[in-house]
């Protein structure tokens, strides 16, 4: 077979990621968009584009019959599913390949026997692939579900037997917690793969996540390509991911690596595949303590940090596969060079239990160098409430994990991004966090330690002179110096030119007086300001770079302002003042009398019904935003008084969903 021509069903870095390689081996490429998505990155980048659908996924990148119709309209002759979307989808196979294309991944029977958890393990024990204890049978009812669980003993995991990524998936301490953790993992898992079957198992209280990137061919052959330690997670969402695993012993590598090509043989698996298990690390890493959780029947996330310790191209290898050749090495020619760390880089404000974020990127700058960026989105560019947030990936690879740490953390200081809140601090905090860069992981490091890696760094008084500075529009440049601007009104003629700015620090509005003492001199007075305001000399720039002097001190930073927020990128860390157009926890309760809603969204459940009473805190509304559920409080004790929306509604920012009644009226 011959691929000429491939139709990308994704969007965002993934489909961007394919493109490239696709042009390194002289493959046509047709990209596929929403109307969101008209302008974006993987688009642009393609060499050929077909307009799907509204931009909900479900109305685009979701319409298989659509993207069928572009493959026809464009003579593609293959299709690649990225990951996400419709990747796992075995239905989709089917009918790509009942349309005479290749589908660039496994066979649909393939992913059927990975699915769903339950009968995974059930094939997996059958092939002596060792299994995590539990309970994968088909009695759904509460009491079955409860009797096993104390079976078990808890700590026990209630996890979604279709899907993944921590969907539909409840930690449960004790028998009385059981029934609402179940209620709420069914409901997630409904809305997130349609189907609302759980399993329960065993919970591992110091587990590692390793998992092993397998490749098949449609000859026969398996290999794998080593382990990915994906421990550092929260909620159950890779944060940070490495190859190899720290401190794996080699008889340890050499069972985990033969139980994943063990259990891809066993379903004839065909394209790159990863089988993820978790690992008791209790007392250090033992060739018998791991059991198979799932196999992820595409390409990873995190398969960059596998490209880098092996010097392949994972995407090339599943082109080769697809168009029938022989996977390009066998087992032994394959082998470990160094290692490779990889970061998730997401518009969510970490600081605000990583509430997600939207925004144009007024300004967007990557390390360069030897680190490996893989991005789908530039400069001007929209995060939208209608797509998984992620802004970038950026990869560190070094002789040592040490030196690979030390890349990655010093990249990530380099990253300047303005427009929307990011998570890089908290990035660059656990790439220095003490236990992590020692190796001393399981998936429960970040929750552990997740107040000094949220920790919000204050910004420096001259920091926040300076925001205020430009904030205030008293400078302009010339030839690349300070020149104060002279037109400032009738009132300031005689005098010292003033003005005066209010700033958003930390969710409190400041207020500054900026006085301009000489055409390269000013003083900031105001909140948080030392007696008397602080003197800037000699600002200076090219561009947004900026050099300023206080108090004798010459700083240099980079400054970017757009319509919301003024961004101040100083020694690795970066500082953002003004309104911030992203989802608070303070917005989910806003004015006192009603429950809004702060970004687009659908309604999953509403708990409250007009003239119950209710106390602040209490649960009023579930909703689902950027694919995070979240419970929308009760701002204030009192009473119900219209109940705006039902479940399934979706809606947009700004509109209210529950209504108090007044305070006087209640009384």
């Amino acid at each position: 077979m011959t691929i000429t021509k491939i139709l990308i069903a994704n969007r965002g870095e993934i489909a961007c990621r394919i493109i490239r390689t696709a042009r390194k081996m002289g493959i046509a490429t047709v990209a596929v968009y929403s109307e969101a998505d008209a302008s974006a990155l993987h688009v642009e980048m393609a060499d050929e584009a077909v307009l799907i659908g509204p931009a909900p996924a479900s109305e685009s990148y979701l319409k298989v019959d659509a993207i069928l119709d572009a493959a026809k309209r464009t003579g593609a002759d293959a299709i690649h599913p990225g990951y996400g979307f419709l990747s796992e989808n075995p239905d989709f196979v089917e009918k790509v390949e009942k349309a005479g294309l290749i589908f660039i991944g496994p066979s649909a029977r393939a992913i059927r026997a990975m699915g769903l958890k339950d009968a995974a393990k059930a094939l997996m024990e059958k092939a002596n692939v060792p299994v995590v204890p539990g309970y994968h049978g088909e009695a759904q009812e509460l009491v079955v579900l409860a009797g096993k669980a104390n079976e078990i003993g808890f700590p026990v995991l209630i996890k979604a037997r279709a899907g993944g990524g921590g969907k539909g998936m409840r930690k449960v301490d004790n028998q009385a917690d059981f029934p609402a953790a179940l209620s709420s993992a069914r409901r997630e898992a409904k809305a997130s793969f349609g189907d609302d079957r759980v399993l329960v198992e065993k919970y591992v209280a110091t587990p590692r996540h390793i998992e092993i990137q397998v490749f098949g061919d449609n000859h026969g052959n398996v290999v794998h390509l080593f382990e990915r330690d994906c421990s550092a997670q929260r909620r159950h969402q890779k944060v940070i991911e490495e190859a190899p695993a720290p401190d794996m012993p080699e008889d340890m590598r050499a069972a985990m690596g033969a139980a994943a090509v063990q259990a891809a043989r066993a379903i004839q698996y065909s394209g790159a595949g990863t089988v993820e298990f978790i690992v008791d690390a209790s007392d250090g890493l033992k060739a018998d303590r791991f059991w198979f959780m799932e196999m992820n029947t595409r390409l990873q996330v995190e398969h960059p940090v596998t490209e880098l310790i092996t010097g392949l191209d994972l995407v090339e290898w599943q082109l080769r596969v697809a168009a029938g050749e022989h996977l390009p090495l066998t087992q032994d020619q394959l082998s470990i060079n160094g290692h490779a760390v990889e970061a998730r880089i997401y518009a969510e404000d970490a600081e605000k239990g990583f509430l997600p974020a939207v925004g144009r990127l007024a300004h967007l700058a990557f390390p360069g160098g030897d680190i490996r960026v893989d991005a789908g989105v530039r400069a001007g560019d929209e995060i939208t409430p209608f797509y998984d947030p992620m802004i970038a990936k950026v990869i560190a690879h070094g002789k040592t994990r040490a030196e690979a740490l030390g890349k990655l953390a010093g990249a990530l200081g380099r990253t300047e991004i303005a427009g929307t809140v990011t998570n890089t601090a908290f990035l660059t905090r656990l790439c220095r966090d003490a236990d992590f860069a020692a190796g001393r992981l399981d998936t429960g490091l970040i929750d552990r330690n997740i107040s000094s890696l949220t920790e919000r760094a204050p910004a420096p008084r001259t920091i926040v002179a300076l925001a205020a500075l430009a904030a205030s529009g008293m400078v302009a440049s010339h030839s690349g110096k300070a020149m104060s601007v002279q037109s400032l009104g009738p009132f300031e003629i005689w005098g010292a030119p003033k003005r005066s700015v209010k700033l958003g620090i930390n969710d409190t509005e400041r207020a500054f007086v900026i006085e301009r003492e000489a055409s390269d001199s000013w003083i900031i007075a105001g909140d948080g300001m030392p007696s008397g305001g602080m003197r800037l000399n000699a600002v200076q720039w090219s561009g947004n770079d900026w050099a300023f002097s206080a108090g004798g001190v010459t700083q240099r930073c980079r400054l970017v302002q757009s319509g919301t927020e003024v961004a101040v990128f100083h020694e690795g860390l970066t500082y953002r003042f003004g309104k911030q157009q992203h989802l608070r926890s303070d917005d989910l309760a806003a004015g006192g009398d009603q429950v809004v809603s702060a970004m687009p969204g659908i309604i999953k459940q509403v708990l409250v019904a007009q003239g119950q009473e209710v106390k602040a805190g209490e649960p009023m509304v579930i909703m689902e935003a950027m694919k995070m559920e979240m419970t929308l409080p009760a701002p204030r004790d009192g009473v119900i008084a219209d109940v705006l929306v039902a479940d399934g509604v979706q809606v947009t920012d700004g509109v209210a969903l529950v209504t108090l009644q007044a305070q006087a009226d209640a009384a």
